[in-house]
This record gives C-alpha cells, sequence and structure tokens, in this order.
C-alpha cells in the first residue's frame, strides 16, 4: 500500500470550461465502483476543493498484485536460499532478507527500545507497488558485501560476490 500526502496549494479560481473538464476526469472517467463508493468519492474531492490553501490530505492506495511478478520473486528466493550456506530454514531465510531490507515495521520491544518485525508479503497485506519495492530492496541488499559474506562464510568474498551475481543475473537483476 502507498500513502500518497498532498497539500492544497492554491484556491485556484477555475473557468465553468476548466471546472467542466475536471467534473469529467474525476467523475466520468474514473468513479467508485458502488454507489457508496461513488458518494466517497465526491465527498473526498468536495473537502479538497473546500479546503483551505496548506490543508494536508492522505491517500492510501492499494494496487492488484501481478501473479507473474509475484512468482518470479519467489522463484528468486527460492534458488538463493538452495544456494547459500548458512540458513537453514527457508522461513527464517525469508525473515533474514526482509530484515536485511528493511521491510520492517518498527515497534517498541517488550524491554524498551524499538525493534524490526518483519512485513507481511501477503496478496492481502502487501500490493504490486509494495512489493516491487521489497523485491528491488531485496536485490540491492543480497549484492551487499555483508550478505555475501553472511551467506557464503566459507567463500572469499569475491566468490561470494560471484556467487550473488550469477542468481541475480539468471533474473535479469
Amino acid at each position: 500500500m502507498t500513502d500518497i500526502t498532498l497539500v492544497k496549494r492554491t484556491d485556484l479560481q477555475l473557468s465553468d470550461t476548466q471546472r467542466a473538464t475536471l467534473r469529467l476526469a474525476l467523475f466520468e472517467m474514473v468513479d467508485g465502483l458502488s454507489e457508496s463508493d461513488q458518494k466517497s468519492w465526491r465527498r473526498f474531492w468536495n473537502w479538497i476543493t473546500r479546503a483551505g490553501i496548506g490543508e494536508m490530505f492522505s491517500i492510501e492506495t492499494w494496487t492488484a498484485r501481478h501473479g507473474g511478478f509475484h512468482k518470479r520473486h519467489m522463484v528468486l528466493e527460492t534458488r538463493v536460499f538452495q544456494a547459500q550456506e548458512r540458513i537453514r530454514s527457508f522461513e527464517q531465510f525469508r525473515l533474514w532478507l526482509k530484515l536485511g531490507s528493511g521491510f520492517v515495521d518498527w515497534m517498541a520491544g517488550p524491554k524498551g527500545g524499538v525493534v524490526p518485525v518483519p512485513r507481511s508479503i501477503s496478496y492481502k497485506k502487501c500490493d504490486e507497488d509494495a512489493m516491487r519495492q521489497f523485491h528491488e530492496d531485496a536485490v540491492a541488499f543480497l549484492r551487499t558485501e555483508h550478505a555475501c559474506r553472511y551467506l557464503w562464510p566459507a567463500l572469499s568474498p569475491e566468490a561470494a560476490e560471484q556467487a550473488i551475481e550469477s542468481i541475480l543475473g539468471d533474473f535479469g537483476e
């Protein structure tokens, strides 16, 4: 899910033609699916038009996941897991990958302090945009010296880097 924060920058006065064009785009080209969605969509835009300069709005978006991209990412994770020498459980590997790539929520720890809690990549909780960002960050993390050294402790740094690059290269990464 992506959160978008908007700010009203001006109380621009629109001509009748501009207002009609805007209305056409907002309520004809795109509109709520159900009657309730349509009412909420109009209420949202009325709120924006009535707001004063400097007022802020937040929109949460959710983009349906693309099954092909998800499958490709899962195959990549599996291939890295099978090739590495350190982590014995796939679930532990995925948690390590989420932590390393920063795909976490920061929560208060049980004894104070703040701890990272890996986020879910389920279709319901992780939309396409978030999944693509996780994938990009995971690939970047896997390329780090730390990740290579950790996953292949018996290899030289150069050989460990070659190991991850050979896997990522198969995926065009």
